[in-house]
């Protein structure tokens, strides 16, 4: 499982609750496919964000299911019980710590709060399956691991994610990872800012 923090890739989280959010907040449930997750941080980021743009009544109809090959078996010993160290949420603005953590100073470690945590939930999964999870999904959100595929695995992967997404779904990826042009076809780019797509087909 890839190395990772809170607030990692701010800036897509950031034009995800300015330029999305608005689009989404007429859902009476609104969900979310975060693959590639990690040891946790990224979803729970995204769903603070998403938090602090929507409101707590809006929040509530958030649904994001996070995904990861997890090699390691972490899911149950850290990501379930959302306690993280120190280290990983360090990043995170005094108001945002303070808002949404419990901090254990004796342990060196911060626990994530239940209104957080229950907007999550967590299972294993193989993108190169090319199988998705579900569908009708309003946004997919996957940083930091396409750039590890094959050029070849990696438009067949966003063609899945594409066919995953609900007519109009948005998909948002890290910065640095370009949209393949083999697959630049099924989306529209809506920021010149970052990768942040929406499905045209």
């Amino acid at each position: 499982m890839a190395f990772t923090f809170f607030f990692r890739d701010i800036s897509i989280l950031e034009l995800i609750a300015r330029d999305v959010v608005p689009h989404l907040v007429g859902f009476s449930k609104i969900r979310i496919w975060d693959a590639g997750c990690a040891m946790g941080p990224e979803p729970f980021s995204l769903a603070i964000v998403l938090s602090e743009a929507m409101g707590q009544f809006m929040f509530r109809n958030i649904r994001i299911d996070a995904t990861d090959i997890d090699e390691q078996d972490q899911f149950g010993k850290v990501i379930l019980g959302g306690v993280y160290k120190d280290e990983l949420v360090k990043r995170l603005p005094p108001a945002i710590l303070k808002k949404y953590f419990m901090e254990n100073a004796a342990e060196g470690t911060s626990r994530l709060v239940d209104s957080i945590q229950e907007r999550v939930t967590f299972q294993k999964h193989d993108l190169l399956s090319l199988k998705p999870i579900g569908s009708g999904y309003h946004m997919i959100i996957c940083k930091n691991v396409l750039l590890h595929f094959s050029p070849e695995s990696r438009v067949e992967v966003i063609r899945m994610f594409h066919g995953a997404l609900a007519p109009g779904g948005y998909f948002a990826t890290e910065q640095t990872q370009k949209l393949p042009e083999a697959s630049s076809g099924l989306f529209r780019q809506i920021s010149s800012e970052g990768q942040l797509f929406q499905k045209v087909l």
